[in-house]
């Protein structure tokens, strides 16, 4: 399999396969591909497992795509400027990512949801259902805006806004805390709690999320008419 990721802050992949070769992705998400390419939707490990991705922000039904001659290639798009990151998953390397982060992998990779501390999850400002790839095989996530990368070293703390929060490795420890001071709370716009992320590990941070890049675009929306 080869891959090639490219469009700057509105990137795509695209992905060669041989005869054989499959890769998985939510209902809708294929750009375009050659024409041996065979598709076949499915919920990709059963009904329980497909409600899962729903809660972390994925459809219910997956589509899978298996090249069916040699030199196939498929292209998918990111729904939101940002960078398309490649994890390379396999035993005892596993990552953590945002709801919605997903975009394709391949069979060998399993996508759950991740359930976080409800406190940091009902105040955090993203929701307390994340997606977590275990397995063994590539996977490529959507990130929103420009992405630094950061290794966190053992005991390591950084305090970040939730939503700029893209992925981390699972060595890291996740937990929230609240805002301090009244003021802060009231008036800072950081809501009451931020994410707090320990090392070992490194974590993956966006300068945006597409949750705050819709409230930005709201005040410039036309009023709904009646």
């Amino acid at each position: 399999m080869k891959y090639q990721v490219w469009g700057n802050m509105m990137p795509a992949v695209t992905i060669g396969l041989e005869a054989g070769e499959s890769i998985y992705t939510q209902s809708g998400g294929m750009s375009w591909m050659t024409d041996q390419m065979e598709m076949e939707t499915n919920m990709q490990g059963g009904l329980m497992k497909g409600i899962g991705r729903m809660f972390s922000g994925e459809s219910l039904f997956m589509a899978t795509y298996t090249a069916k001659a040699p030199n196939q290639e498929i292209t998918l798009a990111s729904a939101v400027p940002g960078e398309i990151k490649m994890f390379e998953i396999r035993p005892g390397y596993e990552i953590i990512a945002q709801k919605g982060a997903f975009l394709c992998a391949t069979p060998g990779v399993e996508l759950k949801a991740f359930v976080t501390n409800v406190k940091g999850g009902l105040f955090g400002g993203e929701g307390f259902v994340l997606q977590h790839y275990t397995g063994q095989g590539l996977v490529f996530c959507e990130l929103d805006g420009a992405i630094q990368e950061i290794d966190l070293q053992p005991g390591q703390k950084m305090v970040i806004d939730t939503g700029n929060v893209a992925a981390w490795e699972s060595t890291v420890a996740y937990s929230s805390q609240m805002v301090k001071g009244f003021k802060n709370i009231l008036f800072g716009g950081e809501g009451l709690f931020l994410t707090t992320l320990t090392g070992p590990g490194k974590i993956w941070l966006q300068t945006i999320s597409i949750s705050e890049l819709a409230g930005r675009l709201l005040p410039y929306m036309p009023a709904a008419r009646s």
